[in-house]
């Protein structure tokens, strides 16, 4: 048997991909994160499968079963949200397999700033305002950031930032990147991407605070900030130079002109 550690996207069921959807098809036993994972991609399992809701679980709980299952000879599904790389948890649990000799896979799903990206039409890595993203969170009740990577300090990049897991944080985020990004930087909060009641909050770090107040979004929310999310950039970014005539490569060769041929 395997555990397949499947990510199912952020939220929309037709955001899954399709060897996760055969590989649900395929399993005798799903544990899915309900609390994050919407239950009609479950409807891929079989009738007959056993199907968990791992949201009230701990982790020996989960593993438990997981044994159960491989004792039966049962392959499981392990769905989590967006794609499992991204704070999925998964570490601890393979760690865990790897010491009761359990074989496992993972697949990869879309993450949710990729989800949140392409809901705002918006590429994150323009030419000449931005060409790095950095996907990072900042420290609430989860664990610790490691020494380095606090938020101040990744600022200074002045790169665009995808924040997960922080809008309980929003003071702490503002105040740490303001002296690096300015209070004019635009700033979009996307809540539930991809779910039929998503919401997008879009300001700038000297208003997105006030903007968030009384909305009631405590959790399942991705802060997403930098200058590529201004929405008056129309011709203030460059064309990038991959489909340039003049940028020539192995599969577009230059062409010659009537001067090269006199």
């Amino acid at each position: 048997m395997t555990v397949y550690f499947i990510g199912a996207g952020p939220g929309a069921p037709d955001l899954l991909t399709l060897r996760g959807r055969d590989l649900i098809a395929h399993c005798a036993v799903c544990l899915y994160a309900g609390s994050l994972v919407p239950r009609e991609i479950l409807d891929h399992a079989p009738a007959d499968a056993e199907i968990t809701d791992t949201a009230p679980l701990h982790l020996d709980e989960i593993i438990a079963r997981i044994k159960a299952a491989h004792a039966n000879s049962h392959d499981i599904a392990r769905v989590h949200s967006g794609d499992p790389s991204l704070y999925g948890a998964i570490g601890e649990q393979m760690r865990r397999l790897d010491a009761l000799d359990i074989p496992y896979e993972v697949v990869p799903g879309v993450p949710a700033f990729a989800a949140e990206s392409a809901a705002l039409d918006r590429e994150l890595t323009l030419p000449g305002v931005s060409q790095t993203v950095i996907l990072t969170r900042t420290s609430v009740r989860a664990s610790d950031m490691p020494a380095g990577e606090e938020l101040a300090r990744l600022a200074e990049a002045r790169a665009t930032l995808a924040v997960h897991l922080s809008i309980n944080n929003l003071a702490n985020v503002v105040r740490d990147l303001t002296p690096h990004y300015g209070t004019d930087c635009p700033v979009v909060i996307g809540y539930r991407v991809s779910w039929p009641d998503e919401r997008f909050i879009r300001g700038t770090l000297a208003t997105i605070r006030d903007l968030v107040k009384g909305t009631g979004i405590t959790r399942t929310a991705l802060i997403l900030v930098g200058q590529v999310l201004a929405e008056d950039l129309g011709n203030r970014f460059d064309d990038s130079q991959l489909y340039a005539a003049s940028h020539h490569h192995v599969l577009r060769p230059a062409r010659k002109t009537a001067d090269d041929t006199d």
